[in-house]
């Protein structure tokens, strides 16, 4: 894999390190077995392996090494070098690739986990050392449910509290001179729409704390939870005004941002694939780093997924944001309930059998109990919901995909409005997603299971595209039979975990 693609303007004396476009994640998305691996199930003691063949078989630029809510490998810098330092000479860490660790937020998780994080990214200057490598290998963390820029300054504020008891312990100087970088991750439909100002925020606070301003910032937009809470089309208008408002802020400020999205391979989670990669690119041009999950890795052919790699490395640093106007932000801002709303009702009509359904869901990768975020616990009393890939596998699996979920009221209420052309020009891939997810619909589960709020949001939806949803190719149908299947294992209550595996890989995707 070429890795001489970076820009001048990224390898410049400002950001002195290379951007990358794909980032490699741990989500368990994927239904079939990696192509490396003999089982679908990725435990923790295999993702280092697993860690290492990202980045020489499929060339992973960077890989995310997840602290939260699951089981990890401490081990990880001293296991790589020590297993592939051949590679790592000519790929050194921290350089040329990187391992980007996904921190604990204190505000959500606590104990001693976010310690356990420093302490690897400290010792792993001295890792690298003892292997004739580059200094500071690791340098940057992602901050999940990033809400405040108040929230990523006490990151950094603790990280300088870590490494001054750590010099003073070992009396070796912390992390060499490379100041930590945070990644501020936004998972939530009304934070990602305002994190330009939290952005704005974290400037004058990182300016006043280090008498200096960052070199660049990564602001990361989730894709899954937002729409797990609100729904395909919120999520995606809101990504859309941030990145304009990340454009925004670089030019006034001075300071480059260089945004991450982290789609799934479903359209409710995102929609990228190795074959819809160059569609997903235009939609949300500016991105500059795209989070390739397990799905798009190891449920497609491989040569398919190197090709789709690699077109995303060659396309991401030429995309360019469009920068919206603050009238189209104000329309943004009112369109957003009118799909949020519909879909929260869709989803409390559904939560009964998405709930016994995701019980079924066969694991991943190894996990700790995840503290998840999910709004209706805040707004409609003690409803629960698996995270965002359980949740995806048991609507696809009931033959009810969530995309479809308070479109089709947003759209009616959208064009009442006249803001149909709105939503329309910011979300050009709203029509294909739709028809793509709608071949999985299962029109006679919506009437056994009694879904009649569902029912509308489906008859509206067919009214907007025109077309009637339903499965079209063999394997759409065999995923629809499943499903029947499935529904009528839940009524008499048998085991159904098989039939979910099936129709899976019949979609290339767990969840």
């Amino acid at each position: 894999m070429n890795y001489a693609h970076f820009t001048k303007y990224e390898k410049d004396m400002k950001t002195k390190r290379n951007i990358p476009s794909v980032m490699f994640s741990q989500h368990p998305d994927h239904a079939g077995k990696p192509y490396w691996h003999t089982k679908p199930l990725v435990e923790t003691r295999d993702e280092l392996h697993e860690c290492f063949l990202m980045m020489q078989d499929l060339g992973a630029e960077e890989v995310m090494w997840d602290w939260e809510g699951k089981l990890v490998d401490e081990a990880v810098m001293e296991r790589l070098l020590s297993e592939h330092l051949a590679f790592f000479k000519t790929h050194p860490l921290g350089e040329k690739v990187f391992l980007t660790f996904r921190v604990p937020n204190p505000r959500v998780e606590s104990g001693y986990r976010l310690g356990r994080a420093f302490m690897v990214i400290l010792s792993a200057r001295e890792a690298a050392q003892g292997a004739g490598l580059p200094s500071s290998p690791l340098f940057e963390v992602i901050l999940p449910m990033t809400e405040t820029a108040g929230e990523l300054l006490t990151l950094h504020r603790s990280f300088e509290r870590f490494s001054k008891a750590a010099e003073y312990s070992f009396g070796q100087k912390a992390n060499g001179a490379r100041p930590l970088e945070v990644i501020p991750l936004f998972e939530r439909v009304e934070t990602i729409f305002k994190s330009g100002r939290i952005l704005a925020d974290y400037l004058a606070g990182y300016e006043k704390q280090f008498k200096r301003l960052p070199p660049y910032i990564r602001p990361f937009c989730a894709r899954s939870d937002p729409a797990l809470n609100s729904g395909i089309v919120a999520t995606t208008l809101a990504v859309k005004w941030a990145l304009s408002e990340y454009a925004k802020f670089s030019k006034q400020k001075g300071v480059p941002t260089f945004p991450i999205i982290a789609p799934g391979s479903l359209p409710f989670r995102g929609g990228l694939t190795p074959e819809t990669a160059d569609a997903f690119l235009d939609e949300f041009a500016g991105v500059r780093t795209f989070v390739i999950q397990s799905a798009f890795r190891y449920d497609y052919p491989f040569g398919v997924v190197k090709k789709g790699v690699r077109h995303i490395i060659r396309k991401a640093p030429t995309t360019k944001t469009a920068i919206l106007s603050e009238e189209t932000g104000r329309d943004i801002e009112r369109i957003i309930p009118w799909f949020e709303k519909p879909y929260r009702k869709a989803v409390q009509e559904a939560a009964p059998f998405i709930q016994r359904v995701a019980e079924h869901i066969p694991p991943r990768r190894e996990r700790m109990q995840h503290i998840g975020l999910f709004g209706y616990s805040r707004g409609v009393g003690s409803l629960r919901l698996p995270r965002a890939i359980g949740f995806t596998a048991a609507c696809y699996s009931l033959g009810v995909p969530p995309e479809l979920f308070g479109v089709g009221r947003g759209i009616e209420r959208a064009r009442k409005e006249e803001q149909l052309h709105t939503v329309d020009a910011l979300y050009k891939t709203l029509r294909p997603s739709l028809i793509r997810a709608g071949r999985f619909l299962r029109k006679e589960g919506l009437v056994e299971l009694g879904l009649g709020y569902i029912a509308k949001e489906v008859a509206l939806i067919e009214d907007y595209l025109g077309e009637q949803l339903g499965p079209r190719m063999k394997e759409e149908k065999r995923h629809v039979a499943l499903s029947g299947k499935i529904i009528a294992a839940l009524k008499k209550g048998k085991p159904f975990t098989k039939e979910i595996e099936e129709a899976a890989v019949l979609r290339q995707a767990l969840g």
